[in-house]
């Protein structure tokens, strides 16, 4: 399986952090996208550097270089992932305006019919937003707020990130014991 990660500039960049460590050891074929604001939101958040990030993903590109292969539809993805999703990025999808990579590669999903998941981590939303995400949801993509459930009773905040990506690795049937499912 090959997936796109495109970790976004808003806050919240350990859900991208999280899900790569996972996806990689889950034998998934990760390509990185970071934003220019998620490079320094996540070491702010995370104390991750974008160097050590990108060691860990078997491709890595960068988000203003619109040649790079996932900005065409005939490249092969399963799928891709924004996580973190910032409304701006958010809105550049929903209206088809690909002006990054992230933005480009994921109007390709769409039109290929691949999964795309918008992990958005915004709150509270404004109506923008709110149209913004009914349009992306009905043009193919998965809206995945940064929502965490608590029937798993998490006890660190460690236990509702993985929560997070739990739900996101479901999304593409990839098995995981992240959280306890409801009985």
């Amino acid at each position: 399986m090959s997936i796109l990660l495109s970790i976004g500039g808003a806050s919240g960049s350990i859900y991208g952090v999280r899900l790569l460590e996972e996806m990689i050891k889950s034998g998934i074929e990760v390509s990185l996208v970071v934003s220019k604001g998620a490079k320094k939101i996540l070491e702010h958040e995370t104390g991750y550097k974008y160097n050590g990030l990108k060691n860990k993903t078997n491709i890595c590109y960068e988000n203003d270089d619109l040649f790079a292969a996932p900005a065409s539809g005939s490249f092969h993805l399963d799928g891709m992932v924004v996580a973190p999703c910032s409304m701006k990025t958010l809105s550049a999808i929903a209206n088809g305006y690909g002006d990054t990579l992230t933005s480009r590669a994921a109007s390709c999903c769409l039109k290929e019919g691949r999964k795309l998941v918008l992990v958005i981590r915004e709150t509270p939303l404004d109506l923008p937003g709110i149209k913004n995400m009914l349009a992306a949801k009905e043009s193919g993509a998965v809206i995945l707020p940064a929502m965490p459930g608590f029937y798993h009773r998490p006890k660190t905040i460690e236990d509702i990130v993985d929560f997070i990506v739990g739900k996101i690795l479901d999304q593409f049937n990839i098995k995981h014991s992240l959280f306890k499912r409801w009985e």
